[in-house]
């Protein structure tokens, strides 16, 4: 899967968790195509505190990497009701 799409798909799993900006800026940036220097422009801030904005929000949104990671591992789990008990904590 491309990043752009895994990204996608993690903003559409976490966007509530971001703040306002912080989802303006994601848009922005990876729905409507913009360069950083264009949103810092419209923003009024400098490029680099929309890259760390963006940064920020990928590593957060990692969250679905280890949900997809503890399925997996759910998954080979041979005894029925370890599994059930896991996923009800999950």
């Amino acid at each position: 899967m491309e990043k752009r799409e895994y990204l996608i798909i993690l903003y559409d799993f976490y966007s509530e968790l971001l703040s306002d900006k912080q989802k303006e800026h994601f848009e922005d940036y990876y729905f409507n195509n913009l360069s950083l220097g264009e949103i810092s422009e419209n923003e009024n801030v400098s490029r680099n505190a929309i890259h760390k904005s963006i940064k920020s929000i990928e590593n957060k949104l990692y969250l679905y990497q280890k949900s997809q990671e503890l399925n997996t591992l759910l998954a080979n789990i041979k005894d029925e009701k370890l599994k059930k008990d896991i996923k009800n904590i999950l």
